[in-house]
């Protein structure tokens, strides 16, 4: 059973196939994606800044310069959309664009320390 803020099963059979860096793709690939997605979400969620991501998700900064590619790939619409994440979508409607083809969350922390890339 998944915890509060964290991806079903079904959720999570809908999107794995859609993260980038799988062991047939060039580059890095994560140790295990649906752990660093749970922490992403755990972040945007409860708001908390990624100093404070409980440790069972890893370093902060390791997880928060993933999220910042993904960011800067377009990953996370792609993702939000097809888990049905309303919630997200709805609260960072004016932050982010839906469209795949172009990255759609900022890549600074939502709430917390890590300063905006520079553009």
């Amino acid at each position: 059973m998944a915890r509060r803020h964290e991806l079903s099963d079904e959720q999570w059979n809908v999107i794995k196939d859609l993260i980038p860096g799988k062991k047939r793709d060039p580059g890095r690939t994560g140790r295990n994606d649906r752990l660093f997605i749970n922490a992403v979400l755990f972040v945007l969620k409860t708001g908390i800044p990624w100093d404070d991501l409980p440790g069972r998700y890893g370093k902060p900064n390791s997880v928060w310069k993933r999220y910042d590619r993904w960011c800067a790939q377009g990953v996370w619409g792609r993702i939000f959309l097809a888990i049905g994440e309303s919630e997200l979508t709805d609260e960072f409607a004016g932050r982010f664009d839906l469209n795949p083809s172009r990255s759609i969350l900022p890549s600074s922390k939502l709430t917390g320390s890590h300063p905006p890339a520079a553009a």
